[in-house]
């Protein structure tokens, strides 16, 4: 016998009759009045040895077997006769799906094994469990393992919803359009199928949470009736060790997300190999969910191991089960049942003598838990029966079951995308399809999918279960797309649009008082869900707190230290507000299901998420990405803006580069305003694109807005006449004319904070260096690029159409004198127009890192401030010959400008 890990046999205790005595009551109990009333009576003992100071141990894990015993398992409601035919079907049509789009003149990947091992798991759900959306209680949604995509594209051909051209063009769909299948669930590519991206693991589970959350939100807002509906997530346990997986287990606990039930896949492998060889997966995972405070369902084994649990008298086989280690259980299953005989059941005489009536096919027979109907099912029916908590159903599996010795619990398993045609053979053997070996001779490539026909028994049987569920999962409904929503009237813009008159606001407190006018908006107002983390006074949006209150479902049940105040802390189950804390990843999940709610619930809402600029997109860039998949709408509000306008917090909080990180989201439109009349123009735009009328198209509608805003006070112009709309919302627009005189001329373009310093180098240059100087607020570098770029495109599309002049272009090419453009970002948003405009052009950008000092030292130090546009413009000037060649070198010493106490750009204080 060759020992995989040396384990003691049973240990030695001496004998002790009133313990023996205590163990047959025990036994007794449990054998005339079952386990329920067994575990009843031991809570009671629990607790009468609580009250009486009786040690006992704190119990995170409990033995590696089954929770629910076999003597509480409902009895199955369905056909099993009928599911295990078609569930052979879409094994077969799932694996072939990925095997044939790995023809050598294609092979563009796929995996086979995630879903053989989970097939049950889903089966269950799908037969029993998920509503679909035309269920009287309103869908379910569910997060489906995005490895697992070929299964759901099986289920959904056999259902008649894709054909065998569509399953032909897995991971094809540009050569294969219109009838190509993305490689995993991609709402955006797939806008009538999946409902939800999951496959940067470790975001569906946070997504699953929040969704969760949404759920009870809406509901408790009146919003809508959730009551009925559920999240599930489908999950693997080497996904569980990114920190998303984990982070927010604790909010579903506190909230009481008993709508939610996550299914954790343990086959025990991660995408190279074990996830704990050492260790045990399922145990540590049963002690982080019960430490959170999650209601834990194991489903470990199935049913052909009951009877010999309930004959293990001694408790040897559940000891060795404890003990044995997750990289033996994986080597198991990949090898006989003699094998497991030897390294297993012998490590006991007791074990041994177990299975001494069973064959070695029969050892090899005993399946794991996540493979047998009824112990899933008793799974799921006791987590929808839940109160008062979430629920995980941790579920062992073989990764690859049923695919062959090939392909079962090997290490290279996930990376395993086409079989021999030995191994086609035998895999078509046990799946039972009528398939000649010749046809799989002829052309290994080619062997073809299986579908009886609709008329087939199992067929009807299957499309029958889901009609009763309510319809097919997962379907996401396009034409709630287009829901509208009432436009804003002229009131709530009037305010931003009026000034600050002779107060000084920030551009962060102007469109907080902006997003105050527009929640008080009839019919819109109750639409809007501001989004903070742990920083609502440092935005102003404390302002908020005693009127729209702070969503808790529990409400407030404490009695609050500051009740007096006005700006007290308030919170309520009717709360608009969602306070996620500390917690970006959870802010940026709330908004993903606020944003979408127009999908999922037909109800459409508006998330606006405000947060510190720096942690945005640099900490959760995958999530806002994964948000762009779901189409999800909004507002993303990076406050507290720029490298320069926070320094006093130092490097982690200078945030120069929020903007270039956004870009390279194609659903974020960034813009960078300076003035709370631009915010207006924005945020309307924003609102009408995502659920005004017109006809622009429904991509048109599923963005999310990225606006910049600061805490540095100035003095808010009140909107000019005649202020050039078109321009603010597509990136630029002048604010100061250049003179009409014969004087040279530069052109000073500058967004955000940065916007004043170049008004301030206007005056400058006239009154120090006879220069007239135009000025330009760029409320979007971004904006005005990705147009530049679509006109390049769109000539190399069209090679003879009249080419298409940038917008950028046409602003500003005609227009006299060099460029100097300035920020308080690094240089690459000035430089993203640089391309598209024959100019001399001059880039003045905060590059490098923050640090703490005054605001106006730190654009001295990147120089970025009005005197170095000076002295920028200068030398462009004379390097043309327009003014005194000596004149920048007398600008740099009349201003300081290597002398950091010189710089004046820029006002104190400011927290909002």
């Amino acid at each position: 016998m060759t020992a995989l890990s040396n384990r003691p046999e049973s240990p030695v205790t001496p004998a002790d009759d009133e313990v023996d005595e205590w163990l047959e009551s025990w036994e007794g109990l449990v054998s005339t009045q079952g386990t329920q009333r067994a575990g009843e009576i031991m809570d009671a003992l629990r607790r009468r040895a609580a009250t009486n100071s009786v040690a006992q141990p704190k119990v995170t894990t409990t033995d590696y077997v089954n929770t629910i015993p076999a003597d509480q398992e409902p009895a199955y409601p369905g056909d099993e006769r009928l599911e295990r035919r078609y569930r052979k079907w879409l094994r077969w049509n799932a694996a072939m799906l990925v095997h044939r789009a790995q023809r050598p003149e294609i092979s563009v990947g796929g995996h086979i094994s995630t879903y053989a091992g989970a097939a049950t798991l889903y089966e269950i759900g799908f037969n029993n469990f998920f509503r679909g959306q035309d269920h009287p209680g309103g869908g379910d949604q569910v997060f489906f393992q995005g490895h697992a995509s070929p299964g759901m594209y099986s289920r959904a051909f056999l259902e008649g919803r894709l054909t065998e051209t569509q399953l032909d063009g897995f991971r094809q769909e540009v050569s294969r359009a219109p009838n190509g299948l993305s490689s995993y669930p991609h709402p955006r590519l797939m806008p009538d199928f999946w409902q939800f991206p999951t496959v940067s693991m470790g975001l569906g589970p946070i997504n699953a949470i929040y969704q969760a959350q949404m759920n009870r939100y809406l509901h408790h807002r009146g919003i809508a009736d959730t009551s009925g509906q559920r999240v599930w997530a489908f999950l693997g346990d080497g996904e569980m060790d990114e920190p998303e997986s984990r982070g927010a287990l604790q909010l579903a606990a506190n909230e009481g997300l008993d709508n939610l039930t996550f299914v954790v896949n343990c086959n025990l492998q991660r995408l190279d190999g074990p996830v704990r060889g050492n260790g045990k997966i399922v145990q540590e995972l049963e002690a982080v969910f019960t430490g959170a405070g999650w209601n834990v369902i194991k489903v470990l084994w199935g049913r052909e191991w009951d009877s010999l649990l309930s004959a293990d008298r001694t408790g040897d086989l559940v000891r060795i089960m404890n003990e044995t280690l997750d990289g033996d259980f994986q080597t198991f299953k990949a090898e006989s049942g003699g094998f497991i005989r030897d390294n297993f059941f012998g490590r006991s005489p007791v074990t041994k003598s177990l299975v001494e009536h069973l064959s070695d096919d029969d050892i090899w027979n005993l399946k794991r838990g996540g493979h047998d109907y009824q112990k899933v099912f008793a799974a799921y029916d006791r987590a929808v029966s839940e109160t008062d908590r979430p629920t995980v159903v941790l579920v062992q599996t073989v990764k690859g079951y049923g695919l062959g010795t090939s392909f079962e619990s090997r290490n290279a398993t996930h990376q395993m995308k086409k079989f021999s045609a030995a191994d086609i053979k035998a895999f078509r053997d046990r799946m039972d399809i009528p398939i000649t070996d010749k046809v799989i001779d002829d052309d290994p490539y080619s062997v073809p999918y299986y579908h009886p026909g609709p008329g087939d028994e199992a067929i009807e049987y299957m499309v029958e279960r889901r009609r009763r569920l309510g319809g097919f999962v997962p379907e996401r409904r396009r034409d709630r797309s287009a829901i509208t929503l009432p436009a804003a009237s002229d009131k709530a813009f009037a305010q931003s649009k009026k000034g600050s008159g002779q107060q000084q606001a920030a551009t962060t407190m102007a469109f907080v008082r902006l997003l105050k006018d527009l929640m008080r908006e009839k019919g819109l107002g109750e639409r809007i869900v501001p989004i903070i983390p742990d920083e609502a006074r440092t935005f102003g949006i404390d302002a908020f707190f005693p009127t729209a209150k702070i969503y808790n479902p529990n409400g407030q049940n404490y009695l609050a230290v500051d009740r007096e105040l006005f700006l007290s802390y308030k919170e309520a189950s009717s709360g608009q507000l969602l306070h996620v804390g500390i917690n970006e990843a959870g802010a940026a999940a709330g908004f993903t299901a606020a944003g979408t709610a127009y999908s999922t619930h037909g109800q459409p809402m508006i998330p606006i998420y405000v947060f510190y600029s720096m942690f945005g997109f640099q900490r959760t860039g995958d999530a806002f990405w994964a948000a762009a998949d779901q189409m999800t709408r909004g507002f993303i509000i990076g406050a507290t803006a720029g490298r320069t306008t926070l320094t006093g917090e130092g490097l982690q909080h200078a945030d120069g580069h929020s903007p270039t990180l956004a870009a390279t989201n194609p659903a974020v439109r960034i813009y960078d305003p300076a003035f709370g009349y631009e915010i207006a123009h924005i945020m309307a735009d924003g609102l009408h694109r995502m659920y005004g009328e017109h006809d622009l198209g429904e991509d048109a509608r599923n963005v999310m807005y990225y606006l910049t805003v600061y805490n540095e006070p100035m003095v808010q112009p009140a909107e000019p006449e005649g202020v050039d709309v078109d321009g603010i919302l597509r990136g630029i627009h002048r604010i100061a004319e250049a003179g009409a005189g014969e004087r040279p001329v530069v052109q000073l373009l500058a967004s955000g904070v940065a916007v004043p310093w170049a008004l301030e180098a206007r005056g400058l240059l006239a009154q120090d260096w006879d220069v007239d100087a135009a000025v330009w607020s760029v409320t979007s570098w971004a904006q005005l690029r990705r147009d530049g770029l679509e006109c390049e495109a769109a000539r190399l599309r069209d090679v003879e159409a009249e080419p298409r002049v940038p917008y950028v272009r046409s602003r500003l090419g005609g227009e006299p004198g060099p460029i100097v453009a300035t920020s308080d970002f690094d240089s690459t948003q000035p430089d993203l127009i640089r391309p598209f405009l024959a100019q001399d052009f001059a880039t003045l950008g905060a590059d490098g890192f923050g640090f703490s000092d005054t605001r106006a030292a730190a654009r001295r130090h990147f120089r970025i401030d009005a005197h170095s546009m000076v002295v920028r413009a200068l030398q462009m000037l004379a390097d043309r010959g327009e003014v005194d060649p000596r004149s920048p070198a007398e600008a740099a010493r009349k201003y300081r400008l290597h002398d950091v106490t010189a710089g004046t750009s820029g006002t104190a204080g400011g927290d909002a």
